[in-house]
């Protein structure tokens, strides 16, 4: 009798044992549940309260427009053929402080419906990538940016409805996924506008501007000293902050020459026209500041050849307002790419009327107003007495010409 009762006791104790490891996890485990549940309903009324909010609404609203075009206008990469008139800007390139091309440009995207406004900030989100850089007051009839955009209809002339009558989109063709317009491009050529009167003799009487006449023998030996140009040299005398022994100093120029004088606003003009693969900030500025300074008889022709020595030479740069950068090269690529059937040539021959009565209507008749008026050209010929064309340039005039350098706009090229 005892013995069953110790048996009964002990198969209690055990069923308890049992059945307090088996409730325990259950009761923690059905806790913890119960939380979780609470935690994901709190969540869930927050983020209700959350998309009642005019930001939440906003942004589900501008993320449904952006899905909404992104399945009706497939996103390409592109390049863009662009003309501006450079007076008024700060240059090409973007800079929060100052009104300049491409801040003009992506405003005009943005309100076109080309790409979303939350990339606009950052335009590396849509890859976009220019052709070259110019600099303040500088003017292009050629040049080209390469880009993603929703591929909208009538794309050129919704564009340009957003944008001044001073930059204009003329033309756009399909690249392939990885063209950069910059990397891509093997040659640039520029142009340059002046009064024919920047290469009279020194003692030329500057006031009477409009009387002046290039004569031939003059234009021969300006272009003369042009074609010494022509070839690879070492043009660190034609920037700033570039040493002698920088191998980006080296340039190849393919051509450099100047036309036959034309009258206008009762002036004769010339235009100079050079070539090359790439050019350093001010670079064309200074070579034709130097063949001026030696035609006028400020300098002696071999300082042209001692300009791409080793030493440090004292050279002139023309005012900007006459730099156009007229086309932009891509040989390789349309070699490669152009006729393949599915990609085009990056050749404008069918935009060469619009970009001439772009040219007509906006750019030459600022560069004549404006030279007519201010007379810039006519000021930058007194300074040339101040440069030292004989010797190394001294500290003093090196440091006048980085301040020159540092109230410009800064770029990889004019």
């Amino acid at each position: 009798m005892l013995k069953s009762r110790s048996i009964l006791s002990a198969l209690v104790r055990n069923s308890r044992l049992t059945v307090g490891k088996i409730c325990g996890p259950q009761k923690y485990s059905y806790t913890m549940s119960e939380r979780s549940n609470e935690e994901q309903t709190a969540m869930k009324r927050a983020n209700e309260e959350n998309q009642d909010s005019p930001e939440a609404t906003k942004r589900v609203k501008t993320e449904g427009v952006h899905a909404e075009d992104e399945r009706r206008y497939p996103k390409k990469k592109v390049v863009l053929l662009i003309a501006y008139s450079g007076k008024g800007y700060y240059g090409m390139q973007r800079n929060a402080q100052f009104r300049t091309i491409e801040g003009d440009l992506v405003t005009a995207l943005v309100k076109s419906g080309c790409i979303p406004e939350n990339h606009s900030d950052n335009m590396k989100k849509m890859s976009f990538q220019r052709c070259a850089r110019t600099d303040k007051g500088v003017s292009a009839a050629g040049q080209v940016v390469s880009l993603k955009l929703w591929l909208i209809e009538e794309i050129v002339k919704k564009i340009n409805e957003h944008l001044p009558p001073q930059i204009r989109v003329l033309g756009l063709k399909r690249v392939t996924g990885g063209f950069n317009s910059k990397n891509s491009c093997d040659a640039r050529t520029y142009s340059y506008m002046l009064p024919s009167v920047a290469f009279s003799p020194k003692d030329y009487d500057t006031t009477d501007i409009a009387s002046f006449r290039l004569d031939p023998e003059t234009l021969q030996t300006v272009n003369r000293l042009f074609s010494l140009y022509k070839g690879t040299h070492n043009f660190h005398n034609f920037t700033s902050q570039k040493s002698y022994n920088d191998p980006s100093a080296h340039r190849y120029i393919i051509e450099m020459s100047c036309g036959q004088p034309f009258i206008r606003h009762n002036t004769e003009f010339s235009v100079i026209t050079i070539r090359g693969q790439s050019f350093m900030q001010h670079q064309i500025r200074k070579m034709i500041g130097l063949v001026i300074a030696v035609t006028k008889g400020y300098a002696k022709e071999d300082v042209m050849e001692r300009s791409w020595g080793q030493e440090k030479v004292d050279v002139p740069k023309v005012p900007g307002l006459g730099l156009v950068l007229e086309r932009v090269h891509f040989n390789r690529y349309n070699k490669r790419f152009g006729g393949d059937g599915l990609h085009e040539c990056l050749e404008w021959d069918g935009e060469e009327e619009a970009i001439q009565a772009f040219k007509e209507a906006q750019i030459y008749p600022t560069i004549v107003e404006t030279e007519c008026q201010e007379g810039s050209m006519v000021s930058w010929m007194t300074t040339l007495h101040c440069h030292c064309f004989e010797g190394t340039a001294n500290e003093r005039q090196a440091q006048e010409d980085q301040k020159q350098e540092n109230a410009d706009e800064g770029g990889d090229s004019d």
